[in-house]
């Protein structure tokens, strides 16, 4: 059985930082494109970045390219969000993917079959 667990959101000042983790397990990690979208209040919810777990290719939407790292740790089978420089924008449930290959850029839902929960980050002035 496939599962995503996020962790790591809270609240936080704006210019402040946090660190989304997602423990994946149920297939090989590896042979995956894992990404983190996010989905503000009322709002569609929109790809943030994605890297490829058997390789390090990574993706960044502009809104936040510069501010946030994606990054994994194989042998743990996690994915990482380092999310520094927060903006009140950033404020949104995020969640954790997996798919097997990416078809179009920005990301799109469609392309990942796999989902955690979500986990909500909020960021105040």
């Amino acid at each position: 059985q496939v599962q995503l667990v996020e962790s790591g959101g809270g609240s936080v000042q704006a210019g402040g930082s946090l660190r989304l983790s997602c423990a994946v397990s149920g297939y090989t990690y590896s042979s995956y494109w894992m990404g983190w979208f996010r989905q503000p209040p009322g709002k569609e919810r929109e790809g943030v970045a994605a890297i490829y777990a058997g390789g390090g290719s990574t993706y960044y939407a502009d809104s936040v390219k510069g501010r946030f790292t994606i990054s994994q740790d194989n042998a743990k089978n996690t994915l990482y969000l380092q999310m520094n420089s927060l903006k009140l924008e950033d404020t949104a449930m995020y969640y954790c993917a997996a798919g097997e290959t990416i078809t179009t850029i920005p990301l799109s839902v469609a392309d990942f079959g796999y989902w955690g929960q979500g986990t909500q980050v909020t960021v105040s002035s």
